[in-house]
């Protein structure tokens, strides 16, 4: 029982006598502060150090209030500036409000119960009706005190009987499924672990290939036929810099061929990008510019129609760059190599390289998930089932595997994953190589990453669906079939958005109103600390945002659920293609380019790039019910002390209402 404070002879004690101090402080709304200065004998005969450490201790307290409350008033006024503004943007989701209006729905009516139960349950606290496990105690009737405590003691008995085991039941599904889900990174994380201490990496067969490199030699050397595809829409912050990066990479001139695969709909922006080209194609870069009148199939579509090209049959391999994609000049040079006396391997490639990963909060956390899916989800995959999605970007295929796979094909919008799935199941095999890195931009804004999400988890779904029937049927092995279902799509595609938005989202603040279905601890703490752990190992550099990285995938749940369920039961929503922004970051050599000295002009240039890219805030609904539940739970937690479940609960919320005003990362327009 919590201990009880009498403030009885406090407040009886007679009011202190001197002269009171006035403090001026900086914020106008808090612009005088009166502290008592006692003058007694008694106060006096206190020493001079004491005095000082007193006056220091209230002085940090003071500033330590201030700077809570000017925090507190600045997230009010975040609050008030996003609602005010929020008719503003209305006109922009007008498309959209179809889209994700049952969840929301589900989400609102669930807030609604769940604060009106709290309410419920503070008026019963206040009138010490404390029913609650492991010692409850129902009263008999002739204890009962009107009936709003019978009502109450009907609510106790109706959650006991049939809440309490459906929320169980489906606890427990969710947290089996949670072990499985762990289980299969903790595999993959010893995975990687074996392949550093055993230093395993992918062979080059023939390693005389490509050794000559001078140029009396270079007609005894066998530089294969090359095709370079730079499918694009609308990039005018990165089109120059992608352009300029493929130009330059070290291959005969008569054995490349660059694409430019322009989809864009903007005049001025075709202009741009066609001018580019045709600089480049009188420095004697062997590169074409192609547009198409209608974007049908998206980058399936673009990429398909390039490769109906009659001249396409003269070369042997294909390399795609996506328009942020900037390769080093020795990209082929380090992964043509491996096509070399391994006639059985479809597809090489590399890993991403992030400029701007420490750009802001937002980024940061993108770089520790995208780090641990690198290098240990596809390093681990190549390297033992020689097979993984392939990324869409950064990776040469050889054309004979692309051809015999079926090509490009616009049924889903993860045209990657599609061409990666029905290769292996032709037979063909993937290497990953995670020492060659190509740089890119990450997604800087919060809209612009949940549409790249959005897109990233309903598309595999819909993939699903489509390749079943393909992969049951195929003639590779029952390890390999079963590695495609259960594994590849089940449990890291369907399994863990399900379970991460069920659990945390859906489940937990139900516990919080049902305490006989209470979530153990170690669900709710030690489990999900211990796999952030081993996410954020890739990116050791990023410990310190351990604890911001596992709310933030929390909070990514919603969207990712809403975007598998839409995947899978192929709503509208899933196959919806929106071009991630960028805001055409420099590289890092052009950056360390800059000098030392010369911090201004690197300053300038980030000034520059964030004012051309920020907009007003969005406020996204779902977010903020769900921050809204979980500070109800939150509440209702607090009234039963159980701990870590509240501060749980409580960071999770401000987690989710800082997403829902868009508080996280820039605002791009």
């Amino acid at each position: 029982m919590a201990p009880r404070l009498d403030f009885s002879e406090w407040w009886a004690k007679e009011e202190r006598k001197g002269t009171p101090l006035v403090v001026t402080m900086e914020n106008p709304n808090y612009s005088l502060l009166e502290i008592q200065c006692p003058d007694s004998e008694e106060f006096h005969s206190v020493g001079k150090a004491k005095g000082k450490n007193a006056k220091q201790f209230t002085w940090v307290l003071l500033l330590r209030a201030h700077r809570a409350v000017g925090c507190l008033a600045w997230l009010l006024s975040a609050i008030k500036k996003r609602m005010l503004i929020r008719h503003r943007i209305i006109h922009v989701e007008s498309d959209n409000v179809e889209k994700g209006r049952v969840l929301f729905k589900f989400i609102r009516a669930f807030l609604v119960i769940s604060f009106a139960v709290l309410m419920f349950e503070i008026m019963a606290h206040s009138n010490g009706w404390h029913f609650q496990r492991p010692n409850l105690h129902l009263p008999q009737s002739i204890e009962i005190k009107g009936w709003l405590h019978s009502l109450y003691l009907s609510w106790l008995l109706f959650r006991a009987h049939y809440i309490a085991y459906p929320i169980q039941l489906l606890s427990s599904f969710c947290v089996v499924l949670f072990a499985a889900q762990s289980l299969d990174r903790l595999v993959l994380c010893f995975g990687c672990l074996w392949i550093k201490l055993k230093k395993i990496k992918p062979e080059i067969i023939d390693s005389d290939s490509l050794k000559c490199v001078d140029v009396e030699e270079g007609s005894n050397c066998e530089f294969p036929m090359v095709l370079v595809q730079i499918p694009m829409c609308n990039e005018r912050e990165v089109y120059e810099q992608s352009i300029s990066a493929v130009c330059e990479i070290d291959w005969p001139k008569d054995r490349l061929l660059i694409q430019v695969l322009d989809d864009s709909d903007d005049e001025d922006i075709k202009f741009l990008i066609e001018t580019e080209v045709s600089k480049w194609s009188q420095q004697g870069i062997n590169i074409v510019y192609r547009h198409r009148l209608t974007r049908t199939g998206y980058k399936a579509g673009n990429l398909n129609s390039a490769m109906s090209c009659d001249y396409i049959k003269n070369y042997e391999f294909v390399a795609i760059f996506d328009a942020d994609f900037q390769p080093n000049p020795d990209f082929l040079k380090q992964t043509i190599p491996h096509f070399k006396g391994n006639p059985e391997l479809g597809l090489v490639q590399a890993r991403w390289e992030f400029v701007n990963k420490d750009e802001n909060l937002l980024t940061r956390l993108q770089n520790i998930n995208l780090c641990f899916h690198f290098e240990v989800e596809q390093q681990v995959n190549g390297v033992f089932l020689n097979f993984f999605g392939f990324n869409g970007t950064a990776g040469v295929w050889r054309i004979k595997a692309l051809e015999e796979s079926g090509g490009w094909l616009e049924r889903t919008t993860v045209e990657d994953m599609d061409i990666a799935v029905r290769a292996h199941l032709n037979g063909w095999k993937f290497i990953f190589l995670n020492d060659v890195k190509v740089l890119c931009e990450l997604p800087e804004s919060y809209e612009a990453y949940r549409k790249q999400q959005h897109r990233w988890h309903s598309g595999p779904m819909h993939l699903f669906r489509l390749c079943l029937p393909a992969i049951i049927t195929s003639k590779i092995s029952i390890w390999k079939k079963a590695n495609l279902i259960f594994l590849f799509f089940l449990l890291r595609k369907l399994i863990l958005p399900f379970y991460s938005f069920t659990l945390f989202c859906i489940i937990l603040p139900l516990t919080m109103f049902v305490p006989e279905a209470e979530l153990p601890v170690w669900v709710i703490c030690y489990i999900p600390v211990f796999m952030s752990f081993l996410n954020i190992l890739p990116a050791m550099k990023s410990f310190p945002f351990i604890v911001p990285y596992l709310l933030f995938e929390n909070t990514m749940s919603v969207t990712k659920f809403n975007a598998m369920v839409s995947g899978l039961f192929k709503l509208g929503s899933s196959y919806e293609w929106i071009v991630t922004k960028k805001a055409g970051r420099s590289s890092e050599s052009d950056l360390l380019a800059i000098p030392e000295n010369d911090s201004k002009k690197l300053k300038e240039h980030r000034e520059v790039i964030t004012q051309s890219v920020k907009k007003a805030n969005k406020i996204y609904k779902k977010e903020l019910a769900l921050a809204l539940l979980l500070l109800t739970a939150a509440a209702r937690s607090l009234l039963s002390a159980q701990g870590i479940h509240f501060y749980f609960l409580l960071f999770q919320g401000v987690s989710f209402l800082l997403v829902g005003l868009d508080l996280i990362g820039e605002q791009m327009n």
